[in-house]
């Protein structure tokens, strides 16, 4: 098992011998931010100083939008995303657990008889100073630590890791993302915050306004502000520079927010193909205008200053150093 090929098993009833008696992280790890990697970059030096499998157990859907399906829950990242950001700090395999009523329903001394002994066998689990488990959130890190001197495995709670005085939170960085700050949670996940879709049709006003734009539906429940986006756009493995709109377009119809990029240097047809985008920076909120000329006029500046902060960006890497960082 390498990085490169990380294992995905899914479920606990046939775990395959070879991952048993792991090191083993568990949480949501929604956003796989610093917080998080803490846990996971743990798992993984425990796992390599005992000759040991890395690995890590999500649950899918995340609990909120099990327990509340009705309620909109801005998750900062899809399973797909996790699994690759984990998968980039060198696990060697993943478990993914569907949070269902059964699981729901299991209480915390079943959660560690049943999957944590019974089908895992674990030899080292690491989790967060704040993490409950088992129905009714009834196990927590001193139910863990019990359970391990009776079964014979090691527990590592990791406590909060912050910077600045400010702790690394999933719901910081929603926060920062509603507020428009994709710098500051960039800073705090360790890795540009990145959206990924299906380029889809839209009205067409871009291209007449000679700014044709990529549009992407965002997920549901994605709370981030409107306004004007500095990013970086992946297409096929290739970065290219743009600018991002998100609002309701007030100069024309005011209709439902949708992501619009227009690729600074880029020519072809994106329509049905997938895009991956990252933001960069903010760079002003949504506004109406008087007429389209008005808008032409400061979407040319917009274009402008999002090259500028992409020439800053590659020049200093703001993340230089983390281990999520990419180029």
């Amino acid at each position: 098992m390498t990085a490169r090929h990380m294992r995905i098993v899914h479920g606990y009833q046939q775990v395959p011998p070879e991952i048993r008696g792991s090191a083993l992280a568990i949480g949501n790890f929604d956003g796989v931010h610093r917080g998080h990697q803490a846990l996971l970059l743990d798992a993984l030096a425990h796992a390599r100083a005992g000759g040991r499998p890395a690995g890590v157990m999500v649950f899918e859907p995340h609990p909120r939008e099990f327990f509340r399906p009705a309620e909109p829950h801005f998750r900062l990242t899809t399973l797909e995303e996790k699994l690759r950001l984990i998968e980039r700090l060198g696990l060697d395999f993943a478990i993914v657990l569907a949070f269902d009523a059964d699981l729901a329903g299991l209480s915390a001394t079943r959660f560690i008889d049943e999957v944590l002994v019974g089908a895992l066998r674990v030899a080292h689990v690491v989790i967060g100073y704040d993490f409950f488990f088992g129905k009714g959130r009834g196990g927590n890190p001193e139910t863990m630590q019990a359970a391990g001197r009776e079964h014979d495995f090691s527990v590592s709670v990791v406590a909060p890791v912050a910077e600045a005085g400010e702790v690394f939170s999933s719901s910081a960085i929603r926060a920062k993302l509603s507020a428009g700050d994709v710098r500051g949670a960039a800073l705090d996940l360790g890795h540009w915050w990145r959206v990924s879709g299906i380029v889809t049709g839209g009205a067409r006003r871009g291209t007449g306004l000679g700014f044709p734009t990529a549009n992407v539906v965002l997920p549901k429940g994605t709370a981030l502000a409107h306004g004007i986006y500095a990013v970086r756009v992946l297409i096929h493995g290739a970065r290219h520079g743009g600018a991002a709109y998100l609002g309701t377009r007030p100069t024309f119809d005011q209709g439902a927010a949708v992501l619009e990029v227009f690729l600074l240097d880029f020519e072809g047809d994106l329509y049905g193909r997938e895009i991956v985008v990252e933001l960069i920076d903010f760079i002003r909120g949504d506004k109406r205008f008087a007429d389209a000329e008005s808008l032409v006029s400061q979407m040319e500046l917009d274009c402008g200053r999002a090259r500028e902060i992409l020439r800053e960006v590659e020049a200093r890497p703001p993340l230089a150093g983390s281990p999520l960082a990419e180029p």
